[in-house]
């Protein structure tokens, strides 16, 4: 079954994850594609180790949150079972720091008394405590350094530190560490592993891939070569291909909005924002939900209006105790102004809508008009102008720098929100602009901008206009009448 060329040893690990496992460095570090078994190949080599009757000193496992806590608490279990291992699961147990505050791990506890705690990114809940240190996908931790602070002085005793994650920008701590290691003579003298999508195939991961597909699924029918392609043309953009799947962090140099903002306030969920390669010169309409359903909290909307060489982009998001926290993400393209002015009343007939604004720009103001005449007050105009989009743009940023404005963790989304730049003008002027390329001109992006606006106060004046459906009648909308 499956079309791979490279076919490694029947052996449970790869080579990569065979190095990794038998490395038994004191500290060691690993950057690596995303999604190529890492984290998996760690939890049987703790498994390993701590079943031995010779091991006297506990692991713990710090995780980006809880659900991926769970997650390598639930490989360790296979693993013991597979390796007929006796462990007992604990379940979820109350810790508390230093201070008093109280934490939750999942734990494991081997038959020789040692165990395996994992626990979501709470740096203080492992304080003072002695063993191994693992920390998974390190550069999605909010405060990588200070973690680090607090994982190092737990190996005293003996034990190893295991660092590994995905890049996640030039700027983090994470990359910072491998830059000491690649260019500046490896001073903290870490173990380093380096494994690029392309290193893994080149070493049989597209086989072992293809043994756990379903025998209908268009992966079958790759090989190393067409694999690696069709991963590349699935990507939002050239930056997320080469960050998440080649190893090379990303620039933040010119980003309005860097990876250390996105990364604490992704949400989790399921669905698309964007099309497959073959997909992107027809019409198309994808959706993201999140994973949470919608609660009892005030709806708001945003619309950005697009037609053929834009997207329309719906961005629907829950007042959640005063955190705003998006729900569903709809992008359309090459849809009719009647599909998606049906989906846009769709949206507002829901329990809980409280308002939606829809951009009134150019093609726009048409259909913002129309809904207003729909709706009422329950509808907003908003019209782009250069100050709209400054006071928007910077609304957003304050939202995630202080963690009430949760957006979907979805590539799509996320290279939409990296695309955004602050221009200054030769005059001085400051503009906010997004690169335009075959997914749009960050229409996700102003669509959660426009949402944002939606709860919040919007930019100073209003304009007005005649319905052309209904003389005389007067529709009112925001712009930057000043």
């Amino acid at each position: 079954m499956g079309r791979a060329k490279i076919m490694p040893a029947k052996t449970l690990l790869l080579p990569y994850q065979k190095r990794w496992v038998e490395d038994r460095s004191r500290l060691k570090l690993a950057v690596k594609a995303r999604q190529i078994g890492w984290s998996w190949a760690s939890a049987y080599s703790i498994v390993r180790r701590k079943a031995l009757a010779s091991a006297r000193l506990d692991a713990w496992i710090t995780s980006r949150d809880e659900l991926q806590a769970k997650l390598f608490v639930d490989d360790c279990k296979a693993f013991a079972n597979i390796l007929q291992i006796g462990a007992e699961d604990l379940g979820e147990r109350v810790l508390r720091d230093p201070d008093g505050k109280a934490g939750s791990a999942f734990v494991l506890r081997m038959a020789n008394g040692s165990d395996v705690y994992s626990l979501s990114s709470n740096p203080n809940a492992q304080a003072g405590k002695r063993g191994d240190r693992i920390i998974d996908e390190a550069a999605l931790h909010a405060d990588l350094r200070f973690l680090y602070s607090i994982a190092y002085p737990g190996i005293t005793w003996g034990g190893q530190l295991e660092i590994f994650s995905t890049p996640r920008g030039e700027t983090h701590y994470f990359q910072s560490l491998v830059k000491d290691i690649e260019l500046n003579g490896n001073p903290k003298k870490f173990s380093f592993h380096k494994v690029t999508l392309r290193d893994a195939l080149d070493q049989g991961f597209l086989y072992k891939l293809q043994q756990k597909l379903p025998a209908d699924d268009e992966r079958q029918e790759m090989d190393e070569d067409g694999y690696f392609d069709f991963i590349r043309e699935g990507c939002a953009d050239d930056e997320t291909f080469l960050q998440e799947y080649m190893c090379v962090p990303s620039s933040d140099a010119d980003t309005f909005i860097g990876y250390d903002l996105i990364d604490g306030c992704r949400v989790r969920g399921t669905g698309t924002t964007g099309p497959a390669k073959s997909e992107r010169n027809a019409p198309w309409v994808k959706v993201w939900r999140s994973a949470d359903p919608i609660g009892n909290g005030d709806l708001y909307l945003g619309m950005d209006v697009g037609r053929k060489k834009d997207l329309a982009v719906f961005w629907l998001a829950e007042d959640v105790a005063g955190i705003l926290v998006a729900r569903e993400v709809k992008a359309m393209h090459k849809q009719r102004f009647a599909v998606q002015e049906d989906a846009l009343d769709e949206y507002v007939r829901m329990p809980n809508f409280r308002r939606g604004c829809i951009d009134a720009t150019g093609m726009g103001m048409q259909l913002a008009e129309r809904a207003h005449e729909r709706h009422g007050y329950r509808i907003e105009a908003v019209t782009f102008s250069g100050s709209v989009k400054e006071q928007m743009a910077s609304a957003v940023r304050a939202g995630m720098e202080d963690s009430n404005f949760r957006i979907p963790d979805e590539q799509f989304v996320v290279a939409d929100f990296r695309k955004i730049k602050k221009v200054v003008t030769a005059s001085g002027n400051i503009r906010y602009e997004g690169d335009r390329d075959e997914d749009g001109h960050s229409d996700r992006f102003w669509s959660g901008a426009l949402c944002r606006e939606a709860k919040g106060s919007g930019p100073a004046g209003t304009t007005e206009w005649e319905s052309a459906a209904a003389p005389g009648r007067v529709a009112r909308g925001r712009s930057a009448v000043v």
